[in-house]
């Protein structure tokens, strides 16, 4: 057995399929699919399912990667106490619903980024229940997603909470919604409504809240970054959690502004979230410290 069969099995399991993971180590997807098969003929048991959609960890595989993590890591020790000025770059993947990107995501990845600089980090944009399987699956480190306060947490993940917020409704300062102290479901109503796609928690959110009733007109997004685009072209309003907003670059240039939902008393959590393992990578351990440390500091400035 040699490292880079291990290397390589991570590489497939992060990336998803054979064809991306030979792309990244820049091997012939045959080279690579046959050193991989060599593993689990020496190991005596199927590591990946291979479909035509890609390669994933098999039952069997999912079992043995905590291992296979616990021995890179070992190499990675090993490489670093030897002083080796080369060693094989190791990268994080992180999946994210899009929210708190700007205040949250950003600098933590900045200053992940001045403290390993030969770890890439890899932020995927996708749905909630997409992250949820990726991490079981294994092909990202770390996700963040929204909760209502109350949802469960999957089996086989742990999840910490790292921001805690309203629902607001976010509009331009020129809005008439923006006269208001808070805006009602009524109010929504008679505006362009740019709604989160199906899938997402917010979306989730303004059907409860509307209790399926229809606003005037509708536009349909895939997350928060969009949404507030959409609003500063002044297409309509949505909503999102506040942490979302506060901080958010449109909003220091007074182009974005929001208001509470009147009487409403929702909470909505943001998480991070990873696999229950026996061992978790460094740099992913790392990173996951680093987004615990940024949301107490922008938990402080947004508030309850």
């Amino acid at each position: 057995m040699r490292t880079e069969q291990l290397e390589y099995l991570a590489a497939v399991t992060r990336l998803g399929s054979l064809r991306r993971a030979a792309e990244e180590l820049r091997l012939s997807q045959p080279a690579l699919s046959e050193t991989v098969r060599n593993l689990e003929r020496e190991l005596g048991v199927d590591l990946l399912e291979r479909k035509r959609s890609g390669a994933t960890m098999s039952a069997s595989g999912r079992e043995l990667l905590p291992l296979v993590v616990e021995v890179l890591d070992a190499v990675d020790r090993l490489r670093a106490a030897a002083g080796e000025q080369h060693r094989i770059s190791r990268m994080v993947r992180v999946g994210t619903v899009n929210a708190a990107t700007v205040p949250l995501l950003i600098p933590v990845v900045r200053e992940f980024r001045a403290t390993h600089p030969v770890t890439q980090v890899e932020v995927v944009g996708a749905q909630q229940t997409d992250i949820h399987r990726a991490l079981l699956e294994g092909s990202f480190d770390l996700g963040l997603v929204n909760h209502l306060d109350g949802d469960d947490v999957p089996a086989g993940l742990e999840a910490v909470e790292l921001l805690r917020g309203r629902p607001v409704v976010v509009v331009r300062p020129d809005s008439p919604l923006a006269s208001l102290p808070s805006v009602s479901p009524d109010d929504l109503l008679d505006v362009p409504l740019i709604g989160m796609r199906s899938g997402y928690v917010m979306h989730r959110y303004v059907h409860r809240l509307l209790e399926g009733r229809t606003p005037s007109f509708a536009y349909s997004t895939d997350g928060a970054e969009m949404g507030k685009l959409l609003v500063a072209e002044g297409l309509g309003a949505t909503v999102l959690p506040d942490f979302s907003v506060v901080g958010d670059p449109l909003e220091r240039r007074g182009v974005l502004t929001h208001r509470p939902v009147a009487d409403d008393r929702t909470r909505v959590l943001l998480m991070l979230q990873r696999r229950r393992a026996e061992s978790v990578p460094r740099a992913a351990r790392e990173l996951h410290e680093a987004f615990v440390r940024r949301a107490r500091e922008l938990g402080a400035r947004i508030g309850p």
